[in-house]
């Protein structure tokens, strides 16, 4: 007999779910971390026979095979905290059902890294709309495309307006727009990483989290730059890798009948204490920029859906950009009301664009960009009361409408501590000056541009 792959085991397991809820029970559907599924069946109104129950799991095994967990079926009826399943806010509903006729089918994920893209946000992990609205994310779903440079260049430019800006180095496995705005060796005592693992043991009050660029004299106004590094002053004593090994995980609840503490409110907490900071020590930041990790992260997930007002995503025109991206915001498709809530804030990069006439080009890459959209965040409020959404393609406000980095070789290797004005030089400039000025209206509408 041939073995069930994981894709196939889990719409098998998919087709269960759907029929046991043709009976009018709720059903739940849970994927542990090796892919095994689970089906939980609500029977708590009209329990079921144990006979009819291990039919149940027989079948659920035949079709599933590797894939199926220990327990494949279990009732709710059976189970000592069903609560936990059926009222989980991490639910993925599949189908509302039809009360007195079809019961309600949802899946629950137990993952080690994507979970937060399509979760619901956790009490404190959403900062104010206030203070949300001014911090911008910068993400690329792939590396080396040059994000973290248009981080620093972005920061230069809105302290240059006479803004107080702080950057956020979030690309904790791959620090980088640290070294673009400050010596490595100016760097504060600790950074992003410490807050979270010192904060996990309630033992962050003190810690140094930013520092004022050194990188950075305003050309006019009272601009500043403030960085808050992924990590500290590189020192003998200084263990990174055991950090980070130690940060992504959410903390159990600090007492009994306390909630427990996710990843997306530590992170929060890591970024609210450097806007603290900088306004203690000068003023309230006017901006903060994110500097996200590429890839399906958590980082990403959480900066992306609860962090940040505006998002930034950069992209480079080819199939595997489309197909990443594709993947991610069709997590969002999940749950049509928090792709309301995000679609508008979203903006795509066209990263390293190559020809600043080549007309055709844009045109393509805006193409691919809003066919994306399209077949996963457009029009998709079905069943959820919204309004539809489909910006033209021509609509210079939507979402797939690109704003363009041009590309330059002297780019390439850029050293930034051998001349620390680099983005002064007129070819940094001429590359970056649509970028700049787009952006900048879209964190400060009101503002006019000298």
């Amino acid at each position: 007999m041939n073995p069930t792959r994981f894709d196939a085991a889990w719409n098998a397991a998919l087709g269960h779910a759907h029929r046991a809820a043709e009976t009018g029970r709720d059903t739940v559907l849970v994927r542990d971390l090796f892919g095994r599924a689970s089906l939980l069946v609500d029977d708590e109104a009209e329990p079921l026979a144990a006979e009819e129950l291990e039919a149940l799991a027989e079948e659920f095994r035949r079709d599933t095979q590797a894939f199926a967990g220990a327990q494949p079926v279990q009732a709710a009826s059976t189970m000592f905290a069903p609560e936990m399943f059926f009222d989980s806010p991490e639910l993925v509903v599949q189908d509302e059902g039809e009360p007195g006729h079809r019961g309600r089918v949802a899946v629950l994920e137990r993952t080690v890294v994507g979970a937060d893209w399509a979760r619901e946000a956790a009490p404190g992990a959403a900062p104010h709309p206030d203070v949300r609205e001014r911090r911008v994310a910068l993400y690329g779903f792939k590396g080396g495309v040059g994000r973290s440079t248009a981080t620093a260049v972005l920061a230069r430019y809105f302290a240059d307006k006479g803004h107080c800006v702080l950057v956020v180095d979030l690309d904790l496995e791959s620090p980088g727009v640290s070294t673009l705005l400050h010596g490595l060796d100016e760097l504060p005592e600790h950074g992003i990483v410490d807050h979270l693992v010192e904060a996990g043991v309630g033992n962050a009050e003190g810690l140094e989290l930013v520092t004022q660029s050194s990188f950075f004299t305003p050309t006019q106004g009272n601009g500043e730059i403030w960085l808050a590094p992924a990590g500290g002053t590189p020192r003998d004593d200084y263990d990174y890798l055991a950090k980070l090994n130690r940060i992504y995980s959410d903390l159990p609840a600090a007492e009994p009948g306390g909630a427990p503490k996710p990843f997306c409110v530590r992170l929060e907490e890591a970024i609210a204490a450097c806007e603290a900071q900088v306004a203690g020590i000068s003023r309230q930041p006017d901006v903060v920029l994110l500097d996200s990790r590429a890839g399906i992260h958590d980082v990403a997930a959480v900066t992306l859906t609860q962090l940040s007002g505006l998002s930034l995503l950069f992209a480079v025109d080819n199939p595997s950009t489309w197909y990443g991206y594709g993947m991610l915001l069709a997590q969002w498709k999940q749950r049509p009301d928090r792709a309301v809530d995000l679609r508008e804030r979203l903006r795509i990069v066209a990263a390293m664009f190559r020809s600043a006439g080549d007309i055709q080009r844009m045109h393509k890459l805006r193409d691919n960009a809003q066919k994306m959209f399209a077949d996963t965040l457009y029009d998709d409020a079905e069943g959820a009361d919204l309004e539809a959404y489909h910006p033209a393609l021509e609509d210079d406000q939507a979402p797939h409408a690109p704003i363009p980095i041009l590309f330059s070789h002297d780019l390439i290797g850029l050293d930034p501590l051998q001349d620390r004005d680099w983005p002064e030089l007129p070819f940094v400039e001429a590359a970056y000056k649509r970028f700049l000025k787009e952006v900048y209206e879209l964190v400060f509408p009101s503002e006019e541009l000298s």
